[in-house]
């Protein structure tokens, strides 16, 4: 799908366009969503600029990824996508930046595009250029990593107390530790896919701080790339910060289920200890021996039973006296 947008007054508008239609001169943005054959022939026939493919922009080289061709600036970074649900991915999107006008390609709907597209429609400079399109699109997919590791920051705080302030029964636990491994295991990958995010955005902010003379911008424009690279840089430390508390909770949460697995087995062990004496009593008085003078005994059998429970219960109150219970 081919959009392009086009200043009208102070709000930038939205203007779909067919396979064979044309592109009007005052467009400031074009933003190609899975484009066709065909609507890369339209764009380069405007622009004058190649379209790259996919394959192009999934490479990881950042040679690959941020280069200038034919006086146009090419940037390629990985955002997040779907960061909401249950499955988040990235997605690879380019930015074209020829004269004075955006060019991005996507194959995704990442939400800071949706988000800045709405603002525009409301309202935007009436001297606006695919700069500052550019610019707001950054500062978007900035504040929208920003949101993702705030919400996985508040998530990781809640399976801590989870962790450390169990509820419920023993079988109860077990079955919350299983949800809380799951929980450790989405919000770690996508923290890494955040950090992957942000690794690829401060590389095109350095591209972009390193050809602001070439493209002549105006000092406001790099006052506003060092913050985002400020920014940028803070939030790949929270990145970090939150991976680290993740690999901790994972050690942790191992660690109780251990001692709970420990625990169960001790119970077993002394339920095993205590029950050997009496067992060893009612084996002996099993035995069918003829010569076993106890057999005859009228109160054999009541002296039999007494001894395997004071047999059954000195282990126990061993094992209390050493509090190992």
């Amino acid at each position: 799908m081919l959009s392009v947008y086009v200043p009208r007054g102070t709000v930038l508008e939205r203007v779909s366009v067919a396979q064979d239609g044309q592109i009007p001169e005052t467009t400031v943005w074009i933003d190609m969503i899975t484009p066709t054959q065909g609507e890369d022939k339209l764009v380069e026939r405007l622009v004058g600029v190649s379209i790259p493919t996919r394959e192009e922009m999934q490479e990881i080289e950042v040679s690959s990824r941020l280069y200038i061709e034919n006086s146009a600036r090419y940037m390629t970074a990985t955002l997040m996508c779907q960061a909401d649900s249950d499955q988040p991915i990235t997605t690879p999107v380019s930015f074209i930046l020829s004269g004075h006008r955006l060019i991005t390609v996507r194959y995704d709907e990442p939400k800071p595009f949706v988000i800045v597209g709405h603002k525009l429609a409301k309202s935007c400079s009436p001297n606006i250029t695919g700069e500052a399109v550019m610019m707001e699109l950054l500062d978007a997919v900035i504040d929208r990593n920003a949101d993702i590791l705030e919400r996985i920051s508040a998530e990781i705080d809640k399976v801590s107390l989870q962790i450390f302030e169990p509820v419920g029964t023993a079988f109860q636990r077990g079955k919350a530790y299983q949800e809380i491994l799951k929980t450790i295991g989405r919000k770690g990958d996508l923290t890494s896919k955040v950090r992957e995010s942000l690794v690829s955005i401060n590389r095109l902010l350095l591209f972009l701080a390193n050809e602001a003379d070439g493209l002549r911008w105006q000092k406001e424009f790099r006052a506003q790339l060092k913050s985002m690279q400020r920014d940028v840089g803070s939030l790949s430390d929270h990145a970090t910060y939150l991976t680290n508390k993740i690999t901790f909770l994972l050690d942790a949460m191992l660690g109780v289920v251990s001692l709970e697995q420990n625990a169960i087995i001790k119970l077993f062990s002394v339920a095993a200890v205590v029950l050997m004496p009496p067992t060893l009593v009612a084996s002996i008085y099993g035995m069918n021996f003829k010569h076993m003078p106890e057999l005859d005994w009228y109160f054999g059998y009541p002296l039999a039973l007494l001894l395997m429970l004071v047999a059954a219960i000195l282990p126990y109150v061993f094992f209390k006296w050493k509090k190992w219970l």
